[in-house]
């Protein structure tokens, strides 16, 4: 998506600071305690605004507070909201090779979600369909709303 947008890609997990513990547990950021990984994603994208940079930046903003963190001073920030079911993200992920996360943290993910139904400066896009298809979805929602 960030190709086709002519736009920076961050993947949040990639940001410094070492994510993970010591200990080498790899777990969602969530679950580790979100301020300090959020505020570097809110860092990232201010950085994109104040260089007047378009970027995408992925990460999992589960809960309505951390999208809030992420929008502080950020007033340009938008948020995809990929929309599937659980089995379909199941499947999906059962097709990846090389990703940290488990099939068992599946539920707590899904159980953490507070979906942002209604608010505002959220897309939400259905990933039913090939990853052309939902990529397309995006840009289009994207464009619309500019």
């Amino acid at each position: 998506m960030a190709s086709v947008l002519g736009a920076k890609f961050i993947d949040g997990d990639d940001l410094p600071q070492g994510q993970y513990p010591e200990d080498g547990r790899r777990q969602p950021a969530q679950r580790r305690g979100p301020r300090p990984w959020l505020e570097r994603i809110r860092d990232a994208a201010y950085s994109l605004e104040q260089k007047n940079e378009v970027g995408v930046i992925v990460c999992s903003a589960l809960k309505k507070q951390y999208r809030d963190q992420i929008r502080e001073g950020n007033e340009s920030v938008s948020f995809l909201f990929l929309d599937g079911s659980q089995p379909l993200i199941l499947e999906r992920m059962r097709a990846r090779k090389g990703h940290f996360m488990r099939e068992s943290m599946v539920q707590s993910q899904f159980d953490t979600l507070e979906r942002p139904d209604g608010e505002a400066g959220v897309f939400h896009i259905d990933i039913d369909g090939t990853f052309e298809q939902v990529v397309d979805r995006a840009v289009t929602a994207l464009e619309q709303a500019q």
